[in-house]
């Protein structure tokens, strides 16, 4: 196989306001207005995504923005990824958006979607988005007419032929249809870290610690492989108060099934019911601390420096 030329990295993502933000706007006198309207989280709707689109790295979206998902604070990249999040693993089916029992989407159709749409999100932007993703929530993919998927990477511009696009998101879907292709976890050293830990909040745990860890609405549990520095890449909220380490093996021995994703976050559905029991916690530490909670020291000894002890 002939070595390919590494491809320019994507231009990272921006938009009109963006480029607007260190202009300082003329002090005009208006008309009072009538209040901001109130947002479906009870919060204001925040400023426009790009109101006219000049450049060619800007973005046009008259109104779009009021489709996007996230908060007004939020810098504009960030609520277009919220928004392809949310369509990904969640809004597809609600949204009329096209998807594939392995999770993915025409990225055409993902343009074409009313929320998307009207920003004129390019191709090179979309590439920036992915490659930016801290926690690489997405693959994008280029499969060619024989079936065969070629990293975005790997692709110059947007290709020739008769292939087609194709964005999914890996995990932390509630649509029941998609069944990803998860590498099963038949042991702990098949976890790269040998870690599985859930992070969450004070007021949850209250309830985990009587009933276990849910699913809930998803399709499956998200354990992390580290709580912090460069191993941890998705699973775990930096806002997590607790810290509930896994005895996986313990879990995989009585039945439990357990999945590594494609960005590296420990997946499992849990028992019939869709519960992770307590049985099956190690120990249970606060966040901020390292100190383990009361009642759940844990007795597995460890050398990984992730656990404290």
């Amino acid at each position: 196989m002939a070595e390919s030329v590494p491809p320019t990295p994507p231009a990272p993502f921006q938009s009109d306001l963006q480029s607007r933000q260190h202009t300082k706007p003329k002090q005009t006198k208006q008309k009072q207005q009538d209040p901001p309207k109130q947002g479906r989280s009870g919060g204001r709707q925040g400023p426009r995504v790009g109101t006219s689109g000049s450049g060619s790295d800007g973005i046009n979206a008259p109104g779009g923005s009021q489709k996007l998902r996230g908060f007004g604070k939020d810098k504009p990249e960030v609520r277009v990824s919220k928004t392809l999040s949310w369509l990904l693993r969640h809004g597809a089916a609600s949204e009329g958006l096209a998807m594939r029992a392995d999770g993915y989407v025409k990225v055409d159709d993902l343009f074409k979607n009313g929320r998307i749409q009207p920003l004129g999100l390019t191709m090179e932007q979309l590439k920036g988005i992915v490659s930016a993703d801290s926690k690489q929530r997405y693959t994008l993919v280029y499969e060619q007419a024989d079936g065969t998927a070629l990293a975005y990477t790997a692709v110059q511009g947007k290709a020739e032929g008769e292939g087609v696009w194709l964005i999914k998101a890996n995990q932390g879907h509630s649509l029941k249809a998609v069944e990803l292709e998860l590498k099963p976890i038949l042991s702990v050293s098949d976890i790269p870290s040998g870690l599985a830990v859930h992070g969450t909040t004070n007021a949850a745990w209250v309830a985990i610690q009587k009933e276990g860890l849910s699913r809930m609405k998803r399709n499956h549990i998200h354990l992390a492989q580290d709580v912090g520095g460069d191993n941890v890449i998705s699973g775990m909220r930096r806002s997590s108060q607790i810290l509930i380490f896994i005895h996986v093996q313990k879990a995989l021995d009585a039945g439990i099934k357990f999945y590594l994703s494609d960005n590296g976050v420990v997946l499992t559905e849990g028992d019939e019911t869709g519960y992770l029991k307590t049985k099956f916690f190690d120990r249970v530490e606060i966040a901020k601390t390292r100190i383990a909670v009361d009642g759940w020291e844990g007795g597995r000894e460890t050398d990984n420096p992730a656990v404290a002890t």
